[in-house]
């Protein structure tokens, strides 16, 4: 705070009236960035009707008005600012990924191969000297999770069990290695249910990895999934954002303004259901790694690649 008095703009996420205060004390323009309502996150785990929900509803509608500028993440959630809060000056800025997420020009072998070989991985082989794609290897599937209540990680499992079945059933289909990355309160209940299962074609791994690692990992692999249901629905998935900058393609669950972001059919798709999810993992990985929707997804994500904060700015 010491070095307020030297700033022209405090930029503050949501509507804490402490920024304001400050902001008014040192003479500062006030800009909120609106990435969600954090009303509707507290009610995710204290239920939408709970008392302190609703006040913390007023505190945020209150204290909002107090900004000079808004920018928030969706034109969804600038409508609903501006018509049904009453708020003026707000901007739309779409999230862009970090310099860290691209698409590797070398595959990164996160994963040992099943016989121990250390020059080999489960995704590569050495060929005279040089390391190559191994023509039969897995599909390396990523999803990102908070394992909290606004991502039903059921959906990803239960595709996965449909997934297995076909598999065994075809011999088009590659195995999976699934990498779930993160951490938080419902990881060790999925772990549990994932160490019972006893799959064939699919290995499921839930590594928690440094922020190094994570953009490897996200740049090597195959096939996103993203399983983020927003507690407004007015805000976007920033994974799904890193994984576009990776120009990995992905599955996305639907909520309403997920069209800003992953336009179905042209640089992803987008699932309502677990069927509709099992469906589209076994579409899009069938003759895997020929696979021409895959690669026209890649192709189509590479406007969004090019433009960074960086360039933004």
């Amino acid at each position: 705070m010491d070095s307020l008095h030297q700033d022209k703009v405090a930029i503050t996420y949501h509507s804490p009236a402490v920024a304001w205060v400050m902001g008014r004390l040192y003479g500062s323009k006030f800009i909120i960035d609106w990435h969600n309502y954090g009303y509707t996150i507290l009610g995710l785990s204290l239920g939408k009707t709970h008392s302190l929900v609703g006040l913390a509803e007023r505190f945020e509608r209150t204290f909002c008005r107090c900004a000079n500028d808004h920018l928030c993440v969706t034109n969804a959630m600038n409508d609903d600012l501006t018509m049904n809060w009453g708020l003026q000056n707000v901007t739309t800025l779409y999230d862009r990924a970090a310099d860290l997420f691209l698409r590797l020009g070398e595959q990164y072998p996160e994963f040992k191969d099943k016989d121990a070989n250390a020059a080999e991985s489960a995704f590569t082989k050495v060929v005279n000297g040089e390391v190559q794609m191994k023509e039969d290897r897995p599909a390396l599937l990523i999803s990102s999770t908070s394992w909290t209540e606004d991502e039903d990680f059921s959906i990803l499992l239960e595709a996965l069990e449909s997934y297995e079945d076909a598999a065994s059933k075809s011999k088009t289909l590659p195995d999976i290695i699934c990498a779930i990355t993160g951490k938080g309160p419902q990881k060790q209940h999925y772990e549990e249910i994932i160490s019972k299962k006893s799959f064939q074609h699919v290995t499921i791994c839930t590594p928690w990895l440094t922020a190094e690692d994570y953009p490897l990992l996200v740049g090597a692999a195959d096939l996103g999934v993203c399983l983020h249901l927003s507690s407004s629905g007015l805000d976007l998935p920033m994974k799904v954002v890193d994984m576009f900058g990776c120009g990995l393609p992905v599955c996305a669950i639907h909520f309403n303004c997920l069209h800003e972001l992953v336009q179905h059919g042209k640089n992803g798709l987008v699932f309502k259901n677990k069927a509709e999810l099992a469906s589209q993992i076994q579409d899009l990985l069938n003759d895997f790694p020929n696979v021409p929707k895959l690669e026209e997804f890649r192709k189509n994500l590479k406007e969004f690649q090019e433009l960074r904060w960086r360039k933004a700015g």
